[in-house]
């Protein structure tokens, strides 16, 4: 994918998070019990975080090309979907067995970080 691409899936995913943390602070805070509100808050965190990493990733496709700038890019975006998206769910519904996909999700980070690291050593300087 290239670095637009990147770029527009970044903002997009930004976007949601801003959306959808500021509809957990305002919107849920006396609708949810104190425990599915963390759960949420955590969410939004890791969805939040995340969406940053792939900005990072946006900007170096700009400058690098290869596949692991992409695994890193397909990591962060799929982590965010099976791991945040997994909590949103339980926190609204509560339906208990959703958290069996948030490591899923967790590991996709993990991919995304360590693919970020193999760019790093690839592109870095030698010395």
């Amino acid at each position: 994918m290239s670095g637009s691409l990147w770029l527009m899936l970044a903002s997009a995913y930004g976007f949601l998070a801003v959306a959808l943390g500021a509809f957990g602070a305002h919107g849920l805070r006396n609708k949810l019990s104190p425990e599915l509100m963390a759960v949420y808050r955590t969410a939004v965190e890791y969805h939040f975080t995340h969406a940053l990493a792939l900005l990072a990733v946006a900007l170096l496709a700009q400058r690098v090309s290869g596949v692991w700038i992409n695994v890193a890019g397909v990591g962060f975006a799929l982590g965010i979907l099976l791991f945040s998206g997994s909590l949103y769910v339980l926190a609204l519904s509560g339906i208990r067995w959703l958290g069996a996909i948030t490591p899923l999700g967790g590991l996709l980070f993990l991919l995304g970080w360590a693919a970020l690291f193999v760019v790093a050593w690839q592109h870095g300087p030698r010395g």
